[in-house]
Order: C-alpha cells, then structure tokens, then sequence
C-alpha cells in the first residue's frame, strides 16, 4: 500500500485471557512476545485481547460482543506509518466504518471498518510512529512509556537513541 500500511497480525477477542494464553502457549506451544495483562502478543503474529467493556469496540458492537455468534471475534490488524494518509483511502473507498480516527488508552491512533463481508479491519498506527507523535507532542520518553506500557528502553530506540 502507497501509505506504508502493512499486514501485522491478526487478534482474536476472548473471554478469559488468562485461559486464552494456557491455551495458546500450553496447548499451543506458542511463545508470548509481548504481554500488556488484557492485550497479549504471540510470536507468529497472533494477537489475544480481552477487550474491557468500556472499550469502543463493545460500545459499537454492543456490551457483550462474544455473545452471539456472528459478532466479530477476530480482527485482521494491519499498521502504518501514515495513519492519516491510511485512513483517508479508507474512508475514500467508502468502508463502513466501526469508528474512524479514535487515540487508544495507551495512546495509539487506530481506525476500525468492516470488510466487504462485515470482518472487522484495524488499521493502527506502527508503535514507532506513535512514539515519534507523542515526543513531537511534547512528551518525554519516560512519559511515552508510561502511558504506553512500552518498555522504556523500547521507546529510547524508536526515538533513535
């Protein structure tokens, strides 16, 4: 894609993460990569998350969105470089939108939308480039890190140095 956006995972919504990751890594023999409690990371590209109810994802799809079956348990997750640039083709492709621009608790910008056969889309900004709005903000790295739950170290090296 001409905005940098790229296939990165894909996110499977459970009930329970802690069983979601006994499954995934003692069942599974899948190795955890990066685990942030509700949001889990698996080397592979496949991504846990027990989504709080106060999230805009259950507040758009209704309070219970595991509930029935055909409600969206998964996500395809793609990131990009250029959220902006990746939203306006989007939103000029005339997707039907769960929510445009919206910034994440951790801080992240994202867009989500149906596919042609109503799969739920995300398109994320790359961690790297939030990182870079967020000191362009104003932010300091310790601050950057606080509310993004990366690791400190991580955000010195996406800052360059």
């Amino acid at each position: 894609m001409s905005d940098g956006s790229r296939y990165h995972s894909a996110v499977i919504f459970v009930r329970d993460i802690e069983a979601a990751k006994r499954f995934y890594t003692e069942v599974m023999g899948m190795e955890i990569d990066l685990d942030f409690g509700t949001n889990v990371g698996l080397k592979g590209g496949l991504t846990l998350w027990q989504v709080d109810p106060r999230h805009i994802i259950p507040a758009r799809l209704g309070s219970n969105p595991l509930a029935t079956p055909r409600a969206n348990l998964f996500e395809l997750y793609f990131e990009t470089g250029d959220i902006g640039a990746a939203f306006t083709r989007v939103k000029s492709a005339g997707m039907d939108f769960l929510h445009e621009l919206h910034e994440e608790p951790w801080g992240q910008r994202t867009t989500r939308f149906f596919d042609p056969d109503r799969h739920l889309i995300e398109i994320g900004e790359a961690l790297d480039a939030m990182a870079r709005r967020m000191r362009a903000e104003g932010m300091t790295a310790e601050q950057i890190a606080r509310k993004s739950s990366l690791p400190l170290k991580q955000i010195h090296e996406m800052l360059g140095g």
